[in-house]
């Protein structure tokens, strides 16, 4: 005689619990997590009530500092972990008073690839750094610099789209080797700087 339900499922948590688990260990609120995988505030609550059942934790808190891996995640699918080097920097986050329209100028005008957007974050790729933006005073970001090919290229671009110059490339340092540090900056839509940098080898080596 087969029993009537749902199969149990093969991980300890069910997909729904995993999402609202990992919502909680990001440090959301229930009102977020409701928010972010569209599900009522109760059944948010039931989750995490359920997830501290099955796992046998007291608090929120326990749940949150919790490092089990769901059973189909790449860190336990995949076969090779790609070598990464020890505190290599990983993410920068950065805030804005318009989301949307910062987003929107630095996938379009500035030409960042795009990776993840939600209604409150969005993320952009950096070469190996990713950026993290988000809503918030631009007045406590700290200054980031871009690095890029040939600067002054990129300068003209920007000031033909209409970006705002602060300062033109200039060169602040030259190596032993003759290589040479060039900076630039402009202005984001919060009219906050952000510095672009560009390093320029010596086809003849020395000190100019």
């Amino acid at each position: 005689m087969t029993k009537r339900g749902r199969p149990a499922h093969p991980d300890t948590l069910t997909p729904a619990e995993w999402r609202v688990v990992e919502g909680v260990r990001h440090g959301l609120t229930n009102p977020a997590i409701a928010a972010r995988c569209e599900l009522t505030l109760d059944a948010v609550k039931f989750h995490v009530s359920s997830a501290l059942s099955k796992l046998n934790l007291r608090s929120r808190l326990e749940l949150r500092q919790w490092s089990g891996v769901r059973a189909d995640s790449a860190l336990v699918t995949q076969q090779e972990k790609a070598a990464v080097p020890a505190w290599s920097l990983g993410q920068i986050a950065r805030v804005t008073r318009d989301l949307r329209k910062t987003a929107d100028w630095l996938r379009d005008v500035v030409g960042l690839k795009e990776l993840m957007r939600f209604e409150d974050m969005t993320f952009f790729d950096c070469g190996n750094t990713r950026l993290y933006l988000s809503v918030g005073d631009p007045a406590t970001n700290s200054l980031i610099y871009f690095r890029v090919g040939d600067i002054h290229a990129e300068v003209e671009r920007l000031c033909a789209a209409g970006v705002s110059i602060r300062s033109a490339p200039h060169r602040i340092y030259v190596h032993d080797d003759g290589t040479e540090e060039w900076m630039a900056f402009l202005d984001d839509p919060d009219g906050a700087a952000l510095g672009l940098m560009s390093v320029i080898a010596s086809t003849e080596g020395g000190t100019p």
